[in-house]
């Protein structure tokens, strides 16, 4: 007998928007990657929950971040979620060499092969996803 499907693994957290989110959400993400056995996704998954998780403390005035990664045969999608109604953008112009910020979502959309933004009547979320097929470098 064949088990049936459970659907795709997923994970999730919240995490209180103050200075130690992001790092609080890398080590979180990479455990569970490292878990499923995805190590070679861990570095770029990293650094797109910590923009991700960066903006929403930032920018937004949430009390509460949600942060969810989701594994899919192909893909894994990582989801960050606040309760600004407020959709993220790319700069519209290179930030100066000696700039501290601005570059985020650049990062995020070079890593990616897919990300995006959905506004809720709660908030939003934005997602952005990697491929399972990612080989370590």
């Amino acid at each position: 007998m064949k088990a049936a499907p459970t659907g795709p693994q997923r994970y999730s957290d919240g995490y209180s928007p103050r200075d130690t989110a992001p790092a609080r959400a890398r080590h979180d993400v990479a455990l569970c990657l490292r878990t499923w056995g995805l190590d070679a996704l861990v570095d770029d998954a990293q650094l797109i929950v910590s923009e991700l998780v960066t903006n929403a403390a930032k920018h937004t005035r949430t009390r509460r971040i949600g942060v969810s990664v989701t594994r899919h045969p192909d893909h894994v999608r990582i989801v960050v979620t606040d309760t600004s109604r407020t959709l993220p953008a790319p700069a519209t112009h290179t930030p100066e060499e000696e700039a501290e910020s601005g570059r985020g979502l650049q990062l995020v959309d070079q890593l990616t092969t897919r990300w995006g933004s959905k506004r809720f009547r709660t908030g939003k979320q934005v997602w952005a996803e990697l491929p399972t097929n990612k080989t370590a470098s």
